[in-house]
């Protein structure tokens, strides 16, 4: 066998033996050159290469606090208007229609209130519209926290694209109102009902809502008023301070009632000038009703001049029987009960505890809300000795001790 033969026998012979060991499922270490065994391979990992890998993960959180950062810096801006453009003012509406639910909420000095829960979608909504708030859910998210659903009120309200989200909450308050408002004075001596007919009258608010507000609604802020009068607008009467209001056309009528009666409780209840002098009736019998009685029964009896000597009169009256037996006999409380002018037949004839013709002592209630001039003359009448007074023909009272001195006075006054 020539070489030549030799190296193809060779060569067959290895491939038949790489067959055979295929065929047999072995595989046969293959000789090195040498003649020793091959160092097997190694098998290549699916692993990454570990610098690689840490700068995708470098990138990845980079890019990751990059998009975060921005988010929140958007909503940050977005809480605050710090990028708000164009720097303007707008005027928004919140609307009566989005109160969902009422709350009583207690406050700090030991009372409670009633107030509205507002639909936050709705007023969210409406910021964005306006171009005051870009997220709305955001701005709703924070109201979650801030209650603001319970501190805006309904109304008409200037807002600016500078206000962050608590100055918008802070400016839907009753006193960022920029609603249409009313000038009205309410004159001294005007009853509740007359101060309802021209509240609703100016379109404060309708003559229903007033009335059922007078009657119904519980101020429990106000402890100078008679929890056992409800039902009633009279229960009111006298505790509606006289003087010149703004008020919102078309707006709550509870708003409009209370204010009036803070006027009083500020003027008059909790003014520390007269309590003193309250004190002093206090000591002689005579609660707050009684003076406030008497001062509504001054303001419709007055010229203008002489509350003083008719405060006199009434207390002689009410604390001696002299020759009128305690009766005070004041027309204005008879057309009060009347609620129309008085014939001479309502004197002897008019069924009413208002009739102080017919019933002794003072009203049930005051018959007029009076100024404070009167209810001054109230708590310091004149120190007379007058019973009675009689309109002079130049439009002042003529005063007397006897009723035979009154009568001359009539007579004098009818030629």
């Amino acid at each position: 066998m020539n070489q030549e033969d030799r190296y193809h026998t060779t060569s067959w012979d290895g491939r038949q033996v790489q067959r055979q060991g295929a065929d047999s499922g072995q595989r046969r270490p293959q000789s090195s050159p040498g003649g020793g065994k091959k160092k097997p391979q190694k098998k290549r990992s699916g692993r990454m290469n570990p610098l690689l890998s840490i700068l995708i993960w470098v990138v990845v959180v980079a890019s990751s606090s990059v998009i975060l950062a921005g988010t929140g810096w958007k909503l940050a801006s977005d809480f605050a208007a710090l990028d708000n453009e164009p720097k303007e003012t707008v005027k928004v509406e919140v609307k009566e229609e989005w109160i969902v639910d009422t709350k009583t909420v207690e406050k700090s000095n030991g009372t409670t209130t009633e107030v509205d829960i507002y639909d936050m979608d709705a007023v969210a909504d409406m910021l964005k519209e306006k171009g005051l708030i870009k997220y709305p859910w955001f701005f709703k998210l924070f109201n979650k926290v801030y209650h603001g659903e319970e501190k805006i009120s309904a109304g008409t309200f200037e807002l600016n694209t500078e206000m962050d989200y608590m100055a918008l909450i802070r400016s839907m308050r009753p006193s960022g109102r920029v609603a249409e408002t009313v000038e009205i004075s309410i004159p001294e001596g005007f009853t509740v009902q007359q101060i309802i007919d021209l509240l609703a009258e100016k379109g404060v608010a309708s003559a229903e809502d007033l009335t059922d507000v007078a009657a119904n609604f519980e101020f429990q802020d106000y402890s100078f008023l008679d929890p056992d009068g409800l039902g009633d607008i009279s229960r009111l009467e006298g505790y509606l301070y006289p003087d010149t209001y703004q008020f919102y056309v078309g707006g709550k009528a509870v708003l409009a009632i209370d204010s009036m009666l803070k006027n009083f409780n500020d003027r008059v209840f909790s003014n520390g000038e007269l309590t003193p002098l309250f004190e002093e009736m206090s000591a002689k019998g005579y609660d707050l009703q009684d003076i406030i009685t008497i001062a509504s029964l001054i303001e419709e009896e007055t010229d203008g001049t002489d509350r003083g000597n008719i405060a006199s009169v009434i207390y002689n009256r009410l604390e001696n029987a002299g020759e009128t037996a305690y009766l005070l006999q004041i027309d204005a409380a008879l057309v009060y009960a009347a609620g129309r002018p008085i014939t001479q037949a309502d004197y002897a004839g008019l069924d009413s505890p208002y009739n102080l013709y017919q019933h002794t002592g003072l009203p049930p209630t005051p018959i007029a809300n009076p100024g404070l001039v009167s209810i001054k003359a109230a708590l310091q009448p004149n120190d007379t000795n007058y019973y009675f007074y009689v309109l002079g023909e130049d439009g002042k009272h003529i005063f007397s001790e006897t009723l035979a001195q009154h009568q001359k006075n009539l007579s004098g006054v009818k030629k």
